[in-house]
């Protein structure tokens, strides 16, 4: 028995002495205890004035949300007798048990009922030591944080001493760590990162010291627009201009003005209209039917020449041929139409491939790959914040790749956007990497990288509101364009 005793005692300890636990997982309990050392050795168990009084104190680890380990101690004065004889005689029992409780319901919840067995070394006074297994049923029901009253009840099988018997007991369990839990989630709710007077619950711009006005983010050139909304964060502009300034009032921001400090037009990539005249032959580009070669105003621009030429002679005249070099009917100027489609080559976006007027002479669009192009919009998903794939999206994905390998004369645009949930920042950079990642794919799966490009306009375009979860449903997309080439 001594060499049993000394097994149970390096089990305990290790549990006992574990300096890595926090404190949230470790409790004590106490319990006043009913002992009936008799009706499972001969006696009644309606006879209640036979049952004696104990006392166990407990440590109790939680290993998981079900399973926890209990060391109880206990303690108590039973009457002394054996299976055949109830003797009446008292004697003081003392036991150490290893129990696995096994709860139904999570640690913390108020009502939680729980099964254990275990097993356990007892001294029963003169009689010496006997090896008891319980196993019982409890209820543990929470009148604080960390704090619960207890009621279990116990059969316990003997092994050696023929002494089985029942416990009960009521008494109190508690988690001290559990009962101080709440005071990090309150200093977390008031975390203040950047120290700008505002938590980051509320703040925007969490990293960085801002304004209450902008929700904690800053407005650098103090132009009334936040940073994270201003195109010129450090140089002072309008709100037009998504905060950047337009320094010759003609309606396009000094980073995109190429004539800053003269009035343009948005076409001349807001420089003044200026009259060309590329050859130098006084004849303005815009009525020069040679604007490369030097020539007459009497002959619109070209060349005076003594003779009428027609280099690929199909009739027209170079000076009037739009396409010198290759024949094609006077009603198209002289340009051929290669694929016959109605549209001579030098209009026709797709000459080698018949298409229509309204594609631009490249081939319309079927409905069914429009209705696909459509579904895609909707079906490609992504893991919740991230541009990472789902795998249900590749389907539809390879459903594209078929679509652009059906019109090689078209690229495709992609492009990204969110909803208005969190930062803009945040809802650009993710819109831009999702609308990336759809185009890797799509390398991935043979498409020319050269015909694909992407582009995120995060939060700006939404196509429902964003006041309601189905809106910000349909917000969050990938849209698919096709374009002639």
């Amino acid at each position: 028995m001594k060499k049993f005793s000394v097994i149970l005692l390096l089990i305990i300890v290790p549990f006992l002495l574990d300096a890595q636990d926090t404190i949230k997982k470790n409790g004590i309990s106490f319990k006043a205890l009913v002992m009936d050392y008799q009706s499972q050795n001969g006696g009644d168990i309606s006879a209640i004035k036979d049952y004696h009084h104990g006392f166990e104190i407990g440590y109790h680890r939680l290993i998981n949300d079900n399973f926890s380990l209990n060391v109880p101690f206990k303690f108590g004065n039973v009457n002394r007798g054996s299976k055949d004889t109830l003797d009446g005689l008292r004697e003081k029992v003392y036991g150490l048990d290893i129990q696995g409780q096994y709860s139904f319901k999570k640690p913390m919840e108020q009502i939680n009922p729980y099964a254990l067995l275990g097993v356990g070394v007892v001294s029963l006074g003169s009689d010496g030591i006997d090896v008891q297994v319980p196993v019982g049923l409890g209820v543990s029901v929470r009148v604080a944080p960390g704090g619960f009253i207890n009621l279990q009840a116990e059969y316990r099988q003997s092994f050696i001493k023929e002494r089985s018997n029942l416990h009960y007991g009521l008494g109190f369990k508690f988690f001290p760590g559990q009962m101080a839990a709440p005071k990090p989630m309150e200093e977390e709710k008031d975390k203040d990162s950047d120290g700008d007077g505002i938590s980051d619950k509320l703040d925007l711009c969490p990293d960085i010291a801002g304004l209450k006005l902008y929700n904690g983010c800053p407005d650098t050139d103090g132009d009334g627009i936040p940073d994270y909304q201003d195109k010129c964060p450090k140089v002072a502009g309008t709100k037009a201009l998504m905060g950047c300034p337009d320094g010759d009032g003609d309606g396009i921001s000094d980073n995109e003005d190429e004539c800053p400090t003269m009035a343009g037009t948005k076409e001349n990539k807001g420089c003044p209209e200026k009259v060309k005249d590329t050859d130098g032959d006084g004849v303005n580009d815009d009525v020069d039917k040679c604007p490369d070669q030097a020539g007459t105003a009497a002959n619109n621009g070209c060349p005076e020449v003594k003779v009428n030429l027609d280099r690929d002679g199909d009739g027209v005249l170079d000076k009037d041929d739009r396409c010198p070099d290759a024949p094609g009917p006077k009603a198209y100027n002289g340009c051929p139409d290669t694929d016959g489609d109605g549209l001579d080559d030098s209009i026709d976006r797709c000459p080698k491939t018949p298409g229509t007027v309204a594609a631009n002479g490249c081939p319309e669009i079927t409905k069914e790959d429009k209705k696909t192009l459509d579904v895609a919009m909707r079906a490609v998903q992504f893991d919740t914040g991230k541009n990472t794939l789902k795998s249900e999206s590749y389907t539809i994905l390879r459903q594209i790749v078929s679509i652009m390998n059906r019109y090689p004369d078209y690229n495709l645009v992609i492009s990204g956007h969110t909803d208005n949930v969190g930062s803009a920042i945040a809802n650009q950079d993710l819109s831009e990497r999702r609308a990336r990642a759809c185009l890797d794919y799509l390398v991935g799966q043979g498409v020319q990288k050269s015909r694909l490009s992407s582009v995120g306009y995060g939060e700006s375009r939404p196509v429902s509101s964003n006041d309601s979860e189905p809106g910000r449903t349909l917000n969050r997309r990938v849209e698919f364009t096709m374009l002639p080439r």
